[in-house]
């Protein structure tokens, strides 16, 4: 992982043909823009193209795209790859085209299922070949309801009942109020009166990272995201360069925290890092050394000797990871995640 190189001189974006960037908590927060995340963004396409993949399915791709391009993003619709449309790679394994669909979910489903040339509806009474399943606000016990109802027209536990396509398993969606539950808990109560699990299209899996990178021919892109669980688990996956940006659901707790499956390349406080150089990560006597910080593990102790923020923070996640313990195993002082 990068963050373990010596890159000083590099930035992140080195060597990188294309950058898929995740949208809420990396460029926007509820309706609004974060923080330099549209200037870096915008400067970023001018060598290499810019996707932006989100696992919610709740809009069209063309939606996204016009609520970018009023942030100030320079963006078409074909830059936004959606879970729907990876969905779309995963249905297409198990219906033919001009079968019905159960929809559970809102405008980003429809909308891709009518391209693919498949047929509609949110009754379980039509028996639908498939059910796909998405995040759309108004989703309710009715909607879940009906998929179930599709789900075990075979009997309860059928494994052999007709397919189910989860968009994504998100367990959390950042909104303006606030962090409110997500399509993981919405599948998990079909899950729950169904026995059985459905195939996911969206991140952490790969479905969706192979639809971004066939999209854009990217041989060597770099997936930016706020989610360990979801964007640098799935990049990881995906054989993808990463980097998280603490700028939406994780944090630097969260970080120090990461198991070896989710652990980012790189760890940035915004996206103007995205073109700085990143710092060398320098073994030293009893520790690790980031420019001006310096950490090293003292049996259980994690103790920053010096430096303050970012760089103790990248110091402190080369010590913990490199040291095998379980974060709660260790002391690890308050400064480094308050």
């Amino acid at each position: 992982m990068a963050l373990f190189r010596r890159t000083e001189s590099r930035t992140p974006l080195d060597g990188v043909d294309a950058v898929f960037a995740d949208l809420d908590g990396v460029v926007y927060q509820g309706p609004h823009a974060i923080p330099h995340a549209v200037e870096a963004l915008n400067l970023a396409r001018r060598d290499r193209a810019v996707g932006y993949i989100t696992n919610n399915a709740s809009r069209s791709d063309a939606s996204v795209a016009a609520h970018l391009a009023e942030l100030g993003l320079t963006v078409a619709p074909t830059d936004v790859v959606t879970s729907p449309q990876a969905a779309m790679r995963l249905l297409a394994g198990v219906v033919e085209p001009g079968a019905l669909v159960l929809v559970v979910g809102g405008e980003g489903i429809v909308t891709e299922l009518d391209r693919h040339g498949y047929r509609v509806t949110r009754s379980a009474d039509d028996g639908p070949d498939a059910v796909v399943q998405g995040f759309a606000p108004d989703v309710g016990w009715t909607q879940l309801a009906e998929a179930a109802f599709a789900l075990n027209a075979g009997g309860f536990a059928d494994e052999h009942g007709i397919p189910w396509i989860a968009t994504n398993m998100d367990w959390t969606i950042p909104v303006a109020r606030g962090i409110a539950p997500g399509n993981g808990t919405l599948v998990s109560a079909v899950h729950t009166a169904v026995g059985r699990f459905p195939l996911v299209a969206g991140k952490p899996e790969t479905p969706i990272f192979e639809e971004a990178r066939a999209r854009f021919g990217a041989e060597h892109p770099l997936v930016v995201g706020d989610r360990l669980d979801t964007d640098i688990l799935g990049a990881n996956r995906a054989g993808m360069r990463s980097a998280v940006v603490l700028t939406g659901i994780d944090r630097a707790k969260q970080v120090l925290a990461a198991d070896a499956a989710s652990r980012p390349d790189y760890l940035l406080g915004d996206l103007r890092e995205l073109h700085e150089p990143y710092p060398e990560i320098e073994r030293v006597r009893g520790g690790v050394r980031v420019r001006g910080a310096r950490v090293r593990l003292d049996g259980r102790r994690v103790v920053v000797e010096s430096g303050e923020g970012l760089d103790a923070l990248r110091a402190a996640c080369a010590v913990i990871w490199e040291s095998g313990s379980p974060i709660h195993a260790l002391e690890v002082p308050e400064r480094l995640y308050a």
